[in-house]
């Protein structure tokens, strides 16, 4: 596989952009016309040649300039990474298992020599050498997590096991869709869920957490998740609502198909190791509306769905101020056809 990297912004003059090979493969989430949370929860196999489903951990275009975005995050609030101290040993189980598996799935982009404990990882997309023990931090920039995470797409929390519940006390968190790693640090599934509408009275989260709980090495989980935003922007976080917050009003029913985009997280569940902590990356994908709707089916299902969510899951979704703009750009793409189950392009 051939790879070429957009050099592209997320923030200031927006030039993130989609190529059509991106479009085709993007994760759209709705396999039906209609939404309600639900579980959602299905192996993570590798499936789908070209699809973000092929291999364990995808590389895409984006690769690049999203890391270069998590950069300047991290430059500007150190505290998007945190690691409790007892999930050191977690930190490596995730370095190792990013690796490894970026090793195996992109052999061109990525190697990693093992000798014992003594290590040699090369990222040529970022231009990469280092040679390291493994296990011993002191031989590492920066410790295991945050070394590993500022080179893989996506936010990444790893979450201890413990009291019959999953604590969230270690990520990399900067692509957020409206929630904090420094608050959420240290809280437990509950906790961290507890401003999601609706899915509590219907149990969603103690069906979910059951599952997660028995989620065993070598056998990851994945779920597609989605919300909206105004413009590409990965960083709407709480801590710069004042960025991003305000550019919701600057949707016009002129720009809308342009700057109203579809947010969408590929969350998967391993289970690691040495620490048996569960890690939880959530990559974040993005769609301007005008792209989406080039695969026609895509547009179809959104209107339809976006036009029968209840008020307090577009609010929760971060669209309804916009809804009738976004509504009336989706309904000219809606022609009455029926649409095909499942997620896939026709």
């Amino acid at each position: 596989m051939t790879l070429r990297f957009n050099d592209e912004t997320f923030r200031d003059d927006y030039t993130y952009r989609n190529s059509p090979e991106a479009i085709a493969r993007f994760p759209f989430p709705f396999d039906q016309d209609s939404y309600m949370y639900s579980v959602n929860i299905e192996p993570h196999r590798r499936t789908r040649a070209g699809s973000v489903f092929e291999h364990r951990f995808d590389v895409d275009e984006h690769y690049v300039s999203e890391m270069r975005d998590r950069a300047i995050t991290l430059a500007e609030d150190p505290l998007r990474c945190q690691s409790l101290p007892h999930m050191d040993l977690a930190g490596w189980d995730f370095l190792e298992l990013v690796m490894v598996s970026k090793a195996e799935d992109y052999p061109e982009l990525f190697t990693l020599h093992r000798d014992g404990d003594r290590w040699h990882w090369i990222n040529r997309p970022l231009g990469i050498e280092q040679r390291f023990t493994f296990l011993d931090s002191t031989t590492l920039p920066c410790g295991p997590l945050e070394y590993i995470t500022r080179q893989t797409q996506g936010d990444h929390a790893l979450l201890d096991q413990r009291e019959g519940n999953l604590w969230m006390d270690a990520g990399m968190v900067t692509s957020q869709a409206d929630w904090s790693l420094d608050f959420d640090i240290g809280m437990n599934f509950f906790e961290w869920h507890a401003p999601v509408p609706k899915a509590h009275e219907l149990g969603v989260f103690q069906r979910a957490l059951k599952f997660l709980m028995n989620v065993q090495q070598g056998a990851p989980s994945r779920r597609l998740n989605w919300t909206m935003t105004v413009n590409p922007r990965l960083d709407t976080s709480p801590e710069n609502y004042h960025k991003w917050g305000p550019e919701k009003r600057t949707i016009t029913p002129e720009n809308v198909g342009q700057k109203q985009y579809l947010r969408v997280e590929l969350q998967t569940f391993w289970r690691l190791p040495r620490s048996n902590a569960l890690a939880f990356p959530i990559r974040c994908y993005l769609i301007a509306l005008e792209d989406l709707v080039t695969v026609p089916k895509w547009g179809r299902r959104l209107h339809r769905v976006l036009r029968d969510l209840p008020d307090e899951l577009a609010t929760y979704k971060g669209f309804q101020v916009n809804r009738p703009m976004i509504l009336g750009y989706l309904a000219q793409f809606d022609d009455g056809a029926e649409t095909s189950p499942g997620i896939f392009p026709d």
